[in-house]
């Protein structure tokens, strides 16, 4: 028997197709279209959604020589924090509002300073650009369109659901994202009527929640011809795409650490309690796909684009002889060669603003710089800043969960690739760093659930640790450099205080 995972991204689509072994049979993958109406605005077609998920099975079925009933079931995973619509027919009735999209920013405010603190006990989650300040703008700001939604979705929901022909009184939503609501009692898996009557949200236009693994339909006549495949193949719920990257990972026992290297550098910790950060308001604590396990994390946008960034702008890459990815290996290769702490360099890597917590209006930064710094420390300075980021995530961790023991880190996504950064995160963080063969783990992930949903496997956690990517290579911190990063650990912090106070002082005189 075989499962397909379909994973929704932001700018691409992937589907896979697996056996009950874990062994990637095949993969196909489509580009989804990203629209910038207007600066501070990001949309999305939902029917792009479909489509790119038709292109990706399509392309993944075709480069392999397999039946199409072979297939047993499929599932799908999204990105989380943008919010789509449909009719009561299900049809799209407003563009995707991405999580990029930061026209609800006045929203955001208001809601923080009203209700911040019990928003995030409820939900787990800080107030942030995420569903319920997108409500309201639609609410206020689109009417007409506003009027026409009559249930909000994620993007894995509207493909799933189109895929089986669900109308939007059976359309749904599953408890992985329910941080990023702004409106749920998340420890409880429901939603927050307190929430919905505080913030002013519809109760009315949300979803059912259901279990990621649940069979929300057949695949129709019509959908299966646009993806290739026979039609009644169950569907699962599915879940987000982080959830999904973590099961698929094998983060599922307290203690394991996920980093997720990818456009965002996110990292995520396994325990098994929920415990909200009211304090700082940096960490989200999204529930596991494994019932009783929770995910904390918090990430830095566009972490992973930094150092490609800097190799476009300040390198002269590619050198003659050298292709892009040659010369982009050689910025890694030479941060190597300069020592920890990068002899009092520091990098601040909120080039669009820090979201965890939020402090919209930050930039960029490097900070002590002199006439002994050359290229190689300021590349180094950028990798060493995601590591701090991360320290401080796992501070404020260690402060919700004393009695918590980190085990190790798992590390997926482009950025996975690099041994060098590797090293840096776990010497600063004083937790082994695991690189694992396989870098994209959602589509993993989603076919676990699948496969699930179908009974063939009954414990998603049992089978996730037994067929999770064997380590390709594992990197113990250095000892040896733990004084050092501590000090630059305590320097950075301050820095990122007087930043912060800086950016938003020259705001307000702007």
């Amino acid at each position: 028997m075989l499962f397909l995972g379909i994973d929704l991204g932001t700018t691409a689509t992937k589907a896979a197709l697996y056996d009950l072994s874990g062994r990637l049979l095949s993969e196909g993958r489509a580009e989804v279209p990203l629209y910038i109406p207007q600066s501070g605005a990001a949309e999305q077609e939902m029917g792009d959604f479909y489509q790119s998920a038709a292109a990706a099975i399509r392309g993944c079925m075709g480069s392999c020589n397999v039946d199409p009933a072979q297939v047993a079931s499929m599932s799908f995973d999204s990105q989380m924090a943008g919010i789509g619509g449909i009719d009561e027919f299900g049809e799209p009735a407003m563009r995707f509002d991405s999580w990029l999209d930061a026209r609800c920013q006045p929203y955001i405010e208001e809601i923080d300073r009203n209700f911040g603190d019990r928003v995030t006990q409820l939900t787990g989650c800080p107030v942030t650009c995420d569903h319920a300040p997108k409500m309201l703008w639609w609410a206020e700001e689109r009417p007409a369109e506003y009027k026409r939604i009559a249930k909000f979705v994620m993007p894995n929901s509207y493909v799933a659901g189109r895929a089986v022909r669900l109308r939007a009184e059976d359309t749904f939503i599953d408890p992985t994202f329910l941080h990023f609501t702004g409106v749920s009692d998340a420890a409880s898996g429901t939603w927050s009527e307190e929430l919905c009557r505080a913030l002013g949200v519809d109760a009315g236009r949300l979803p059912r929640i259901t279990e990621p693994w649940t069979i929300i339909g057949e695949l129709s006549p019509e959908s299966a011809g646009d993806f290739g495949l026979k039609a009644g193949i169950p569907v699962a719920a599915g879940c987000g795409d982080t959830a999904a990257g973590a099961l698929g990972a094998g983060i599922v026992h307290p203690g394991m650490l996920l980093d997720t290297a990818g456009t965002a550098s996110v990292l995520a910790c396994c325990t098994d309690q929920f415990v909200a950060d009211t304090r700082h308001k940096a960490l989200m604590v999204m529930r596991s796909v494994v019932p009783g396990i929770w995910n904390p994390l918090a990430y830095v946008g566009g972490g992973g684009l930094a150092p490609g960034w800097f190799g476009r702008q300040f390198s002269n890459c590619p050198p003659e002889g050298l292709t892009s990815d040659e010369a982009y290996a050689e910025l890694f290769a030479q941060a190597a060669d300069v020592p920890a702490g990068c002899d009092g360099l520091q990098f601040s890597p909120h080039l669009g603003g820090r979201v965890c917590p939020a402090a919209p209006e930050m930039r960029g930064a490097w900070i002590g710089f002199s006439w002994t710094h050359t290229r190689k420390h300021f590349f180094r300075a950028i990798l060493e800043s995601i590591g701090y980021e991360y320290a401080w995530y796992l501070r404020i961790l260690r402060e919700l969960a004393p009695e918590l023991k980190l085990v190790e880190a798992r590390v997926i996504g482009g950025g996975a690739r690099s041994e060098i950064w590797n090293q840096i995160k776990a010497d600063i963080l004083s937790v082994p760093y695991v690189q694992l063969p396989r870098t994209e783990c959602a589509t993993w992930g989603s076919a676990l659930i699948a496969a699930k949903a179908s009974g063939l496997i009954s414990s998603l956690a049992e089978t996730a640790t037994e067929l999770a990517p064997r380590a390709e290579t594992i990197l113990s911190p250095n000892p040896a450099l733990r004084a050092t990063y501590d000090a630059s650990l305590e320097q950075y912090l301050d820095w990122q205080s007087k930043l912060k106070t800086g950016f938003e002082d020259h705001a307000k005189d702007n």
